[in-house]
């Protein structure tokens, strides 16, 4: 596959975030292509089906098939797509310098963060924030897991949920919560957080709190995983992975916003209860405050 020239225009934000919630469901030609037209970006309304398939190394009917796999009725409805959110006047950042590595992983992960943001809404809707509040605020019982990198943001929703007066455990051991997992009543609620959905202690603790009668809400950055066929409701946010292997700020600034709007709903559908709840976690930081 050709290189991404650093001329090309990256595919705006909610579009990109709509292709990459759903590379998890593409394998092999399937993946290449979806991969290509991030790359290719803006820059795809100047392309032919064939140009595509020879750039992913594939057929112009395994670039159709990809199309109609991301969502679209086929090519042309993508580069309609692509064309509609290309930005009308060009507004490049500071060029990054090709031999300085420093200064093109800062230029990488700042525009990677600031596409994961702006993508957010491509992915998470309005009635998924409400059916994911609405869950937590008849839980009588919320259990958080969470492992690697997703432990940040856990860590950060257990601080939210607690002070907005939810009952929330989440262990720091996976054995515990696996064994919390098993033993939730029915109409707990299990919050598992995993950027790719597929953390297998995440996956079979979730599992788990399903099979004892609890619902499962997940928080990842892809729309299908094992973790979204295992849970009741799903929220997707999630940005683009700049070393392999390595789940990216991007991601986990993504899954943060998710929990700060599902923080913010649960507050106004909580009303005085949230509310006094937090006045009690305020008097309770202030005796350790200078």
């Amino acid at each position: 596959m050709e290189e991404r020239s650093e001329f090309f225009t990256p595919l705006e934000s909610q579009l990109a975030a709509r292709i990459r919630a759903r590379l998890g469901e593409l394998r092999g030609t399937e993946a290449r292509v979806a991969q290509v037209v991030l790359d290719r970006g803006a820059d795809l309304v100047h392309l032919s089906v064939s140009d595509v398939a020879t750039l992913a190394g594939t057929a112009p009917s395994s670039v159709v098939r990809a199309c109609q796999r991301l969502g679209f009725r086929g090519f042309q409805e993508l580069k309609i797509a692509a064309a509609l959110h290309a930005p009308a006047v060009p507004t490049p950042g500071p060029a990054a310098d090709a031999d300085d590595p420093a200064a093109r992983a800062l230029a990488d992960t700042l525009r990677a963060a600031r596409e994961a943001l702006e993508g957010i809404t491509a992915t998470l809707g309005p009635d998924d924030l409400r059916a994911a509040a609405e869950l937590l605020n008849g839980a009588p019982q919320v259990l958080l897991v969470g492992t690697g990198l997703s432990g940040a943001v856990v860590l950060d929703l257990a601080y939210r949920l607690r002070a907005l007066g939810l009952p929330v455990d989440a262990p720091a051991d996976s054995i515990t919560a696996q064994l919390v997992a098993a033993t939730l009543a029915p109409g707990a609620v299990c919050l598992a957080v995993s950027h790719t959905g597929a953390t297998r202690i995440v996956v079979d603790t979730a599992r788990s709190a399903r099979e004892a009668g609890a619902e499962v809400l997940a928080l990842t950055s892809y729309a299908r995983s094992p973790l979204t066929e295992t849970a009741t409701c799903a929220l997707i946010a999630g940005g683009q992975d700049l070393v392999f292997g390595l789940e990216t700020t991007a991601s986990r600034l993504a899954h943060l916003a998710a929990v700060d709007a599902l923080a913010q709903t649960l507050l106004a559908l909580r009303g005085p209860r949230a509310e006094q709840a937090l006045r009690l976690s305020a008097d309770a930081c202030a005796r350790y405050a200078y």
